[in-house]
């Protein structure tokens, strides 16, 4: 068998190299971390083990597709329109700003005095959802823009070894501003205190709701502000950007079969229409 197409893929945390037939028919996948070859035509084993040899890192194994777990079958049973897993960061501020008459002229227009808060917002989301996505590598799994009963919506939702946390997102301003946290306060600048403790909590009880499992608040804050958090917050992680690294060695909490579990609960919408 002649013709064989190696195409290098990552997604969801799985690093493979997919072998295909030049009419495109993939036959075969060879997963990096496992060393596992899945093999799908058993009369092409040889051709394709010569076709993964120069990129095998140590031993192989090879052998049919793993059996589907609970979770796979109800990711394969889902319907596109129920799918959140494509959502992109910011997609609801999109979806909104797209609705608004003259968005495309009026989406990132200054006024004289003052942005439109929006916009602020928007960045906010697609820079932090951008950090989130990188924790995909390390075994985690993350939605963005959940939308929830009455127009409101989870900016972020992250599944991981540490277990389930809602991501609630806020831009912080520049170097020169400061984010005084007083709980449920959230200060930033000159701008009007506003009850965010109180809105990530909320948005977390409405996830542990929904997916019956317990959901940990994240208040997430972007840009370059100085933060005063308050000495006796407990239950709200603030988390900066540059930290959001720090998540991929925390653990502990759930096994990857729960993971899979629970993110096969998250991405349907319909999970979200009883909260």
């Amino acid at each position: 068998m002649t013709g064989l197409r190696i195409v290098h893929a990552r997604h969801q945390g799985q690093d493979r190299l997919y072998v295909s037939l030049p009419d495109g028919r993939i036959i075969a996948w060879y997963d990096r971390e496992t060393g596992r070859v899945s093999l799908l035509d058993a009369d092409a084993r040889d051709a394709v083990l010569a076709a993964i040899a120069p990129y095998a890192t140590g031993p192989v194994t090879i052998g049919p597709p793993p059996v589907p777990t609970a979770a796979d079958l109800a990711r394969l049973a889902l319907h596109p329109d129920d799918d959140l897993a494509p959502n992109r960061p910011g997609e609801a501020l999109l979806a909104e700003l797209d609705h608004t008459p003259h968005a495309a002229a009026r989406r990132f227009r200054t006024h004289r005095f003052r942005t439109d808060p929006r916009r602020d917002a928007l960045a906010a989301q697609e820079l932090l959802g951008g950090e989130l996505d990188r924790l995909e590598d390390a075994g985690w799994r993350v939605l963005h823009s959940v939308p929830l009963p009455g127009g409101a919506y989870i900016a972020h939702l992250l599944i991981g070894p540490a277990g389930a946390m809602s991501v609630r997102t806020l831009y912080g301003g520049n170097a020169r501003q400061r984010v005084r946290i007083a709980d449920p306060l959230v200060t930033i600048g000159r701008a009007a205190p506003l009850p965010q403790l109180r809105w990530a909590r909320r948005e977390a009880e409405r996830a542990s709701l929904a997916l019956a499992a317990a959901v940990r608040p994240i208040l997430a804050l972007t840009g370059q502000a100085r933060v005063d958090p308050a000495p006796t917050l407990r239950d709200v992680r603030i988390l900066r950007e540059h930290e959001v690294g720090d998540l991929a060695r925390a653990g502990g909490v759930l096994k990857p079969a729960d993971i899979e579990s629970l993110y096969a609960a998250a991405r349907d919408r319909r999970t979200w229409l009883r909260v």
